[in-house]
């Protein structure tokens, strides 16, 4: 008996799909970081605000790093190896640490 095989799975969607959600949220975290910068700015320069305004920045580019590192890593090759562990948790500390930087600005 001949089987008929189910198309397969096209591996080149996903990795474009998570290739763009990185840009997406990498586009939200640099939004959040203008903001940052404007809201510490916006009443006068104060050494608190100036501090705030510096660990989101700080924030902002190890999370723009780890994005950096999984766009490419994405684009390397048709395979693309699953996001590691600790790259996880750290794109997660980058964002968190960005939104508490973004309330403490805000309130």
């Amino acid at each position: 008996m001949d089987e008929v095989s189910a198309p397969g799975r096209d591996p080149g969607l996903q990795p474009e799909r998570t290739r763009l959600a990185w840009r997406r949220t990498t586009l939200s975290a640099t939004v959040t970081a203008v903001l940052a910068v404007k809201a510490a700015l916006h009443g006068g320069a104060s050494a608190g605000g100036i501090a705030v305004c510096a660990l989101c920045c700080v924030l902002f580019l190890g999370f723009l790093g780890v994005a950096h590192h999984r766009i490419r890593s994405l684009s390397a090759g048709p395979h693309p190896l699953a996001l590691a562990p600790r790259h996880a948790t750290a794109a997660m500390l980058y964002a968190m640490g960005l939104a508490v930087c973004a309330v403490i600005l805000v309130a």
